[in-house]
């Protein structure tokens, strides 16, 4: 694609490098098959080929993001779907990035978008109040369908509806940071704590903590690890995600530099796609690009560490058919496309992949908020392909898609380690118990 950036606005380095990704583009439009939004909607500009032509000529013109603008780059999942079509090697999580910034830098939003977006900007990566919220939400419940009908009210229906019913359990691992291997330790690991996922379902890293331990691994959480700032990065709230990395990586720079590490384990491949890019985030960074840099080249999903152990056999091989769902942080975002499904045959299960698992179930980290009804019919097709498998039961890698499948299935929905933590000596998952 030719572009026509002056000498000074190629000074900026965000436009440095999405003129460099602009250049990459050869239009040949592979990317409209597998976009979630454009096999929805059909419209060229929820496409990624049409988002970078409105993308280049926002920056391009030098101009303040427009209403179309806003629209259409909002609509937009950042599952990076058409990373893995494209034929180019167009880098178009950070060219949409670099446009999400700059929509959030000069954008006026209508007052009630902006209320929603303060909230769960304030809400979320907190899980203090994440946890007050959820208690909210559950007394909001049995008024759900006024809110829906009142207009200003009706924003706030989409977060009611996905709350836990009940307030899940806290983690049973309490207040400890260091979990000491069994037998020989064999490796040494942080494992990211994390912000919603650590309300939502505590009991994922609890099953992380525990399959690792048995398996020889030393588990320590690090101080500031809260949250790895995924949420508000792709809200374009560029100082707060930062902010909110530098405490994560100032807690693992510790650890390595005390007694070093042999990873930095993610169980939310959303949060794991992020971490891993913290070197380029803070590339021009003079006081954290050079530990950005060294976080990044230790982060591993769980699924990828899980692989390099020798887990020996199951305790007890189940055969259960289990509907894996690729998360698309996991296959697009981290390309990690065998892992996940390998370790759960290995582990004894029956594994079944849906039709259409390259597209998103429409969770998208806050986009089942921000975007309802376009996200409810990305969960329906998901689910019509999961159920059609005829599975017992669904695993994924990343907590907003258990918790986005499971509000439109009565099928079981658990993460992928907690089914490996179950076929090698844990617990039932809590789901699976209670289905």
């Amino acid at each position: 694609m030719q572009t026509n950036f002056t000498l000074a606005q190629l000074a900026d380095p965000d436009t440095a490098v999405s003129e460099k990704i602009l250049r990459t583009c050869v239009h040949c439009g592979f990317c409209t098959a597998t976009c979630p939004t454009y096999v929805l909607l059909g419209d060229e500009l929820d496409s990624p080929r049409g988002r970078i032509y409105l993308i280049k000529d926002m920056l391009e013109a030098d101009k303040p993001a427009n209403d179309k603008i806003a629209l259409h780059v909002d609509r937009c999942l950042s599952c990076l779907s058409c990373m893995t079509t494209c034929p180019s090697g167009v880098d178009y999580m950070h060219l949409v990035d670099n446009a999400r910034e700059r929509i959030e830098r000069t954008y006026r939003r209508p007052w009630l978008d902006r209320v929603v977006r303060d909230v769960i900007a304030s809400v979320l990566p907190n899980p203090s109040r994440f946890r007050a919220a959820i208690g909210a939400a559950r007394v909001a419940r049995p008024l759900l369908g006024v809110i829906r009908r009142t207009p200003g009210l009706s924003r706030f229906a989409p977060m009611i509806a996905l709350a836990p019913k009940r307030l899940p359990k806290r983690s049973a691992l309490g207040a400890k940071r260091s979990f000491p291997a069994e037998g020989e330790r064999k490796a040494k690991v942080a494992l990211l704590r994390g912000c919603a996922q650590s309300v939502l379902d505590p009991g994922i890293n609890d099953a992380a903590v525990r399959l690792l331990t048995r398996k020889g691994v030393e588990v320590v959480f690090a101080e500031g690890d809260h949250c790895c700032g995924a949420l508000v990065h792709h809200m374009g709230r560029r100082a707060e995600s930062h902010a909110q990395a530098k405490k994560a990586i100032d807690g693992w720079i510790k650890l390595i530099d005390e007694g070093g590490l042999d990873a930095i384990l993610v169980t939310t491949s959303g949060c794991g796609t992020t971490v891993k890019d913290y070197g380029f985030m803070f590339r021009d960074d003079a006081d954290y690009a050079e530990k950005a840099k060294r976080v990044s080249a230790i982060a591993r999903d769980i699924s990828e560490f899980l692989e390099t152990l020798d887990l020996g056999k199951p305790n007890e091989p189940s055969g259960l058919a289990v509907a894996y769902h690729a998360a698309c942080s996991l296959q697009h975002g981290q390309q990690i496309k065998t892992a996940p499904k390998a370790l759960l045959v290995k582990a004894g299960f029956e594994v079944r992949e849906p039709a259409e698992g390259h597209l998103c179930c429409g969770s998208a980290g806050t986009y089942n908020m921000l975007q309802p009804e376009i996200s409810a019919k990305l969960r329906d097709r998901k689910v019509a392909n999961i159920e059609a498998t005829g599975a017992a039961v669904i695993a994924a890698g990343n907590i907003g898609c258990l918790t986005q499948i499971g509000s439109g299935t009565p099928l079981p929905v658990v993460h992928t380690v907690e089914l490996l933590d179950w076929a090698y000596g844990g617990p039932k998952p809590r789901a699976m118990e209670s289905a």
